[in-house]
């Protein structure tokens, strides 16, 4: 039998027993699921039903940072990650190489596209990326908020020699940051309440790391009143815009990555009018899996961020404590791999 481990409402997990996949269509294969990492925007669905602008209609299986083994296809026998969204192709967004913002798009763990959470699934041969043996399965899975950090930093347009504030050190404030030092940062500065994230973002490459409480006074201190040049903002609350706004230099640039919980963000308008901000949304990720195993192989340790680990059967226990945030990255290894 098939194992999957599917959400049917707010903190309502069960492993059930399907009959399986199938066999694959033209074109895709079949993936044996190893590593699934737990994602922030995961937790909202777990514990408040939605992210805001969507919400949970019927039962269905989470999961969009993930690695396994294809069984059958062009890759059959490697391991590989797994790119979890699947533009349409076809319109003009897609044919203008932005398949992110495809209004078509099918994302794994969202809108009856079942994710990772489960012993095997189908997934498009081109999306299917292999693993190096020098990164674990775990580190597999992580490619994709790697990823997420690659495009946020490449919206947030950092240049060399800038100095760069990260506001949110989940995991992919802190891969954000990572990021922002390869792509020529003086100094990258972090915003986080949690302590041990703080440190979790210096051990990444952060030049300091302040509680929100404190960040407007020791960043000032440190730029010499002046202020950062960019802000990646990675928490999706106001008071995180508010942080940025206020920590932005004249004419500075703010690209907002964080996921809010509710349909509408607020952030102070008249200092960003003053100081002339620029404010750019990401939208997860577009074809950054190659960049992501360039950074994963020379430097950037993926499985560093991994705290936690809990089988399939016990998804919800692995919720819960994700939920808590006691960590950085909780991964569920649905079955064994390397």
């Amino acid at each position: 039998m098939h194992h999957v481990a599917k959400l049917h409402a707010v903190g309502d997990f069960r492993v059930e027993e399907t009959a399986g996949p199938g066999a694959p269509p033209q074109g895709w294969s079949t993936v044996a699921v190893t590593s699934v990492g737990l994602c922030g925007s995961d937790l909202h669905w777990y514990a408040e039903g939605g992210t805001g602008e969507v919400s949970i209609v019927d039962p269905v299986v989470p999961g969009h940072e993930f690695a396994g083994v294809a069984l059958d296809g062009p890759y059959a026998g490697r391991r590989v990650a797994v790119d979890p969204a699947i533009p349409c192709g076809r319109c003009e967004w897609c044919r203008r190489g932005h398949g992110n913002l495809c209004p078509d798009i099918r994302f794994a763990g969202h809108g009856g596209l079942d994710g990772g959470l489960q012993e095997r699934l189908l997934w498009p041969d081109e999306l299917l990326v292999p693993l190096p043996d020098e990164l674990s399965d775990d580190a597999g899975a992580l490619l994709e908020p790697l990823g997420v950090a690659i495009h946020a930093v490449h919206h947030a347009h950092v240049r060399l020699g800038q100095d760069v504030l990260v506001v949110g050190a989940g995991p992919i404030g802190v891969l954000a940051g990572a990021v922002a030092r390869r792509a020529g940062a003086a100094r990258v500065f972090v915003s986080e309440p949690l302590a041990h994230r703080r440190e979790t973002a210096l051990r990444f490459g952060a030049h300091a790391a302040w509680s929100p409480e404190a960040v407007e006074d020791e960043l000032m201190a440190a730029t010499s009143g002046r202020g950062v040049d960019v802000v990646v903002e990675m928490a999706g609350a106001d008071d995180a815009i508010a942080t940025a706004v206020a920590c932005a230099r004249p004419g500075a640039r703010i690209a907002l990555g964080g996921i809010p919980s509710e349909p509408l963000s607020a952030f102070p308008a008249a200092p960003a009018r003053r100081k002339g901000l620029t404010f750019a949304m990401v939208r997860r990720m577009h074809d950054t899996y190659p960049r992501a195993l360039r950074l994963a192989t020379s430097g950037i340790d993926l499985d560093d961020l991994v705290n936690d680990r809990f089988p399939l059967q016990r998804t919800a226990a692995a919720f819960e404590h994700a939920v808590g945030r006691t960590g950085d990255k909780t991964v569920v290894q649905v079955s064994a791999g390397s």
